[in-house]
């Protein structure tokens, strides 16, 4: 099912979306099978892969999840360019609210509008605005529901035992030190990189424009996926250097407790 999945959040933009070419059609069919081959064998295994958070529960599926309305909307919104319809026009209308309200100066919707070239369209001005208020909003609801559901549920702890192998597989626990101070490091790391990735971006295509052809995204697929992309791996980043920290808490609680029960073993009767 996850494999389904995942095929189906490639292909949605290509479904949803009028005038696609065949070429297009098989290269996001090649994609689609590959990325839900991985998923399968990823989640199949008993072993560690590349997937993180594999056996953690609901981190991957509130991803998923945030990543599929995040293009299904962004999919809707450019539908309705070619093809108006009553859904079309109010998601469309709702995203350039929350464009409209983000687009402050020195904010992240702010340097995604100035990284096109000078001479684009105002029609494609708004429509690319559009769709970066709305996913970052969705990304930013995404870290919300996260934090709230980690305290409601407990997680990780509620889950179960927490196997640092299975579910963090690039991560050695043997090496470099104090297993705590590493996962707190990478923790506000990974939260660093997700507050500031947003402003990087922007900042680095527009730097690259100078020396390549500048980006216009007028291209529907590449839109769709370049919003998705700058909004969500942030996002990700940052439930990622949560988590870690809620990991490096949870080993730390658990060591005063070895402790605390150590030292009463040893205090005589």
């Amino acid at each position: 099912m996850r494999a389904a999945l995942v095929m189906v959040l490639i292909a949605t933009p290509s479904l949803m979306l009028p005038g696609v070419t065949t070429d297009t059609t098989q290269i996001v069919a090649l994609v689609a099978i590959f990325a839900a081959a991985l998923t399968f064998f990823e989640y199949a295994s008993t072993y560690p892969g590349l997937v993180e958070f594999r056996d953690a529960p609901p981190f991957n599926r509130v991803r998923f999840l945030s990543l599929f309305v995040t293009v299904l909307l962004l999919s809707t919104i450019v539908r309705g360019a070619t093809m108006p319809t009553t859904l079309t026009v109010f998601i469309e209308a709702l995203g350039n609210k929350l464009g409209e309200v983000i687009d402050v100066p020195y904010s992240p919707v702010r340097l995604v509008v100035l990284m096109l070239p000078d001479d684009m369209s105002l029609r494609h001005l708004l429509l690319v605005r559009t769709a970066a208020g709305l996913s970052y909003m969705i990304s930013l609801m995404t870290l919300i529901f996260f934090i709230v559901a980690m305290r409601v549920i407990g997680w990780p702890s509620r889950i179960g035992t927490f196997n640092v192998w299975i579910n963090l597989p690039t991560f050695d626990p043997t090496t470099g030190g104090d297993v705590v101070e590493r996962l707190q490091r990478d923790a506000r790391f990974n939260i660093a990189l997700g507050f500031l990735l947003p402003f990087l971006i922007p900042a680095a295509v527009k730097i690259a424009a100078l020396a390549f052809s500048p980006v216009t995204l007028e291209s529907p697929q590449t839109l769709i996926w370049t919003m998705t992309a700058w909004a969500f791996l942030p996002a990700s980043l940052f439930m990622r250097g949560i988590a870690m920290g809620r990991i490096a808490g949870m080993i730390e609680e658990k060591r005063r407790l070895n402790n605390a029960a150590a030292e009463s073993e040893l205090v005589p009767a």
